[in-house]
């Protein structure tokens, strides 16, 4: 696998990959002391990977793939901060890399919080998890408005986490020039998926830059 790669074709073999570990036989690849020599002297990942930072999560295992496929970035929430989008811009401007994943996934600690804190009674977080969990709450009180609901209990967490999950698409492509051109250009693609943790497949939940044909390979979220 190289950087050469279309948007289209890194995304392929990423669902290859999703399937691999779905079904438990995955190939381990790029896991050896041959490709950590190879990887010695520079980097030539196809995708670009922001994520949640949850244990259960580990990009490299649900893709099946090794050292030096992945450009990886972490925060709670997937957030889009400035280290994140500098991350991004890096690895879309030096390294080429054709594809950015966003991953979401199903029971999210920093989804259930931003639901919590819409509640007027909620108990205070220390300022710095408030601080990276605030830009979750607009999408949490979006899905209690369109739900009809007046209460905490009556916000759907998973609807949020795609709320959310669309959000972070949009924050990246305003946040960035570099970003936002590269997709223009069709030189990148961005991929929004949910990750289920309990039979591990990461659903595409939307997509900039590939057409509907290009995703055909797991069924999408209908939420």
């Amino acid at each position: 696998m190289t950087a050469t790669l279309t948007p289209a074709e890194a995304w392929q073999e990423m669902i290859e990959g999703n399937r691999r570990f779905i079904a438990g036989t995955p190939a381990h690849p790029h896991q050896d002391t041959a490709r950590r020599a190879e990887l010695a002297n520079g980097q030539h990942p196809i995708a670009t990977f922001l994520g949640c930072s949850d244990s259960r999560v580990a990009a490299e295992t649900l893709f099946d793939v090794g050292l030096g496929d992945l450009f990886t970035i972490r925060n709670a929430g997937h957030m889009v901060t400035e280290s994140a989008v500098a991350s991004i811009e890096y690895a879309v401007g030096l390294l080429d890399v054709p594809l950015l994943i966003v991953l979401a996934h199903d029971s999210c600690g920093a989804v259930a919080a931003a639901v919590q804190g819409t509640a007027i009674d909620a108990a205070p977080l220390p300022p710095n998890i408030w601080k990276l969990i605030a830009p979750i709450v607009p999408s949490a009180r979006r899905v209690l408005q369109e739900s009809g609901g007046t209460s905490v209990a009556d916000i759907d967490p998973e609807q949020v986490g795609i709320e959310h999950l669309r959000g972070t698409i949009a924050g990246l492509l305003q946040s960035s020039e570099m970003i936002s051109d590269a997709v223009a250009e069709g030189r990148l693609a961005i991929v929004g998926a949910k990750y289920r943790l309990t039979d591990g497949s990461a659903v595409p939940i939307a997509q900039v830059g590939l057409a509907d044909t290009d995703i055909p390979s797991l069924a999408k979220e209908q939420k």
